[in-house]
């Protein structure tokens, strides 16, 4: 017996008077007087079914059994269509089959939604998840992440990676992100991290002369969940041993070229763009810009030293934008409102009118200096922020983003794809009021700032670099610190004594002392790279069984309360707050 001699998307005219039997789905069945027609369904495709009484009665009965999602296995003979009955929207609209045996494989209780249904309630797509799977879109999406998965392979093989697998089951180390800990019964008491990400197993794997290693490696994070985040998510991981920073970038772009020949897309444009982070923030106010549209900041801090205008005179930091429309009262009140939601006390503006005339509550503060500084063409608006540096950039960068797609700036059709390089090492934890880690504890200081590392942090760049794509940023990676000395350094300058270093890292500083060659590496998100190449606004769309934002599970109902006799099994007392 075989339960199918092609699939449902498969039929053509060249397949015309053979005797087939297909299975799948029942998308749609249509009665006409005795005469059933059905869409039977899988993921290449649909095939209609004639059901006709002359034909087989048998079959005709069991045709009026048949209800949406019912598995059926049908043979018959395949029939070309009638002129006026083809379909020429569907692949296999030009035959159909006539059936002789029918049978209902499976039955289905009524759908909690059609497959064909509009926003459907996420939740319930998720509780009934292995409905929603056999939807167009989910198909789709999933055998896209595959085919992309399968490319990157292909790539780094080609590249000479070797796949080496590492521990989920690990030692915490300080990532960014709250660990999930896992109790170990035969030591109680003890615990394990699930691995934040292989980091120090990589650069262990340098260390132990496999040169070129990458990983389709599943990482976790204790982390609030958004549209881009998950608890557990699959990353591209990578590390190059004897490797300039030059020679990690240049594999991520062949991945991402890969990947999109893969879908059949056309790559972007090789090698990507590259803009230090200083750069970053001062034109575009984000270190994960999106260069589709040309609206840059500008500075005018130098040029407002000892303006009449006191809120520029007294800000450490003056920046603006010119804006193509010359906006109305209503326009800027609302700008100023979204203004101070990212942290702004105002936002100043200057109108530039259709005739060249200034419209501005400022201007008469401002001297011709200023004025000619901000100008804009006729139909503009100039906007200005005056703060503290850190809040300039993150208003203005805010506001970019917003306006470029209020105004339609955007070029939707442009891949913009590019690297962010020299960020800084250390970045100031304002809970703590010590120094910490921008990228990881591990990043390398750039040529010339090892003397930086614990006499000015602040000052301090580093060799970390982020690709970013329509400004998203899809993952980060370093040159990483491969001398023990220097690694100590960094320890110190984040207030971590030699005992507490020992205790986290003391394997690892063991192995940077035993012949650790120069190393470098990135992690590229799948999930999220897979869910831009899709097309998809978030990334539980690419994801089999995501998570919601709550962090639950609602197809199994995880997370829950484990039986008292395990937890006391495991040394484990479970604290309840009040609600």
């Amino acid at each position: 017996m075989s339960w199918r001699d092609l699939r449902c998307g498969e039929p053509r005219g060249d397949h015309v008077g053979r005797t087939l039997t297909l299975a799948g789905w029942t998308g749609r069945r249509r009665d006409h007087g005795g005469l059933v027609f059905v869409d039977l369904r899988d993921h290449t495709g649909v095939t209609q079914l004639v059901i006709n009484p002359e034909r087989s009665a048998a079959s005709a009965e069991i045709a009026k059994e048949i209800r949406n999602e019912f598995v059926l296995r049908a043979t018959g003979e395949l029939v070309a269509r009638s002129p006026e009955t083809v379909n020429p929207n569907m692949p296999t609209g030009d035959v159909e089959l006539h059936v002789d045996e029918l049978e209902i494989v499976s039955r289905s209780t009524p759908l909690p939604f059609q497959l064909d249904e509009d926003n459907v309630d996420e939740v319930l797509r998720l509780r009934n998840r292995w409905l929603d799977l056999r939807t167009e879109r989910m198909q789709r999406n999933l055998r896209t992440r595959a085919t992309v998965v399968a490319a990157i392979r292909r790539s780094m093989e080609e590249q000479d990676f070797v796949d080496v697998w590492t521990p989920g089951l690990t030692l915490g180390t300080p990532e960014g992100a709250r660990d999930f800990l896992v109790p170990v019964r035969l030591q109680p008491g003890s615990f394990f991290a699930l691995a934040q990400s292989p980091q120090l197993f990589k650069q262990a794997l340098m260390i132990g002369g496999f040169d070129r290693y990458y990983q389709i490696a599943t990482c976790w994070r204790d982390e609030d969940l958004r549209a881009d985040r998950q608890f557990e998510f699959r990353q591209l991981d990578l590390e190059l041993a004897f490797a300039t920073r030059d020679d990690v970038l240049e594999v991520l772009e062949r991945v991402v070229a890969a990947s999109f020949e893969s879908i059949g897309r056309e790559p972007p444009e090789l090698p990507f763009p590259r803009l230090s982070y200083g750069e970053a923030m001062l034109r575009y106010g984000s270190d994960k810009p999106d260069l589709r549209f040309e609206l840059e900041i500008q500075d005018g801090t130098e040029v407002t030293r000892g303006s009449e205008f006191g809120v520029f005179a007294g800000a450490s930091c003056v920046r603006f934008l010119v804006v193509p429309k010359a906006f109305s009262r209503g326009d800027l009140a609302n700008l100023e409102e979204f203004a101070k939601e990212w942290g702004a006390k105002g936002l100043a503006y200057v109108v530039h009118d259709e005739s060249g005339a200034t419209r501005s509550p400022i201007a008469k503060y401002l001297s011709p200096a200023e004025l000619e500084a901000f100008a804009g063409p006729p139909g503009s608006t100039t906007l200005f922020v005056a703060d503290e540096r850190p809040v300039v950039e993150r208003v203005l960068g805010a506001l970019r983003l917003h306006l470029g797609r209020e105004q339609g700036l955007v070029d939707e059709e442009r891949e913009a794809f590019h690297w962010i390089l020299d960020f800084p090492l250390f970045q100031l934890d304002e809970d703590t009021g010590r120094w910490t880690f921008v990228h990881h504890p591990f990043t390398g200081p750039l040529e010339g700032h090892e003397d930086l590392i614990e006499s000015d942090p602040a000052s301090a760049l580093s060799k970390h670099y982020d690709l970013i794509w329509n400004g998203w940023e899809l993952g980060s990676g370093s040159i990483r610190i491969h001398r023990s000395d220097v690694q100590e350094q960094v320890f110190r300058a984040m207030g971590m004594g030699d005992e507490e270093a020992k205790a986290k890292f003391g394997w690892f500083l063991d192995a940077l002392q035993m012949g650790a060659p120069p190393h470098g590496g990135f992690a590229l998100g799948l999930d999220r790279f897979v869910a831009l190449l899709a097309g998809e606004p978030n990334i539980r769309e690419v994801i089999a069984f995501p998570k919601v934002s709550s962090g639950a599970d609602p197809l199994t109902g995880a997370p829950a309360r484990a039986p008292a006799e395990q937890l006391d099994e495991l040394g484990i007392r479970a604290v309840v707050p009040e609600p």
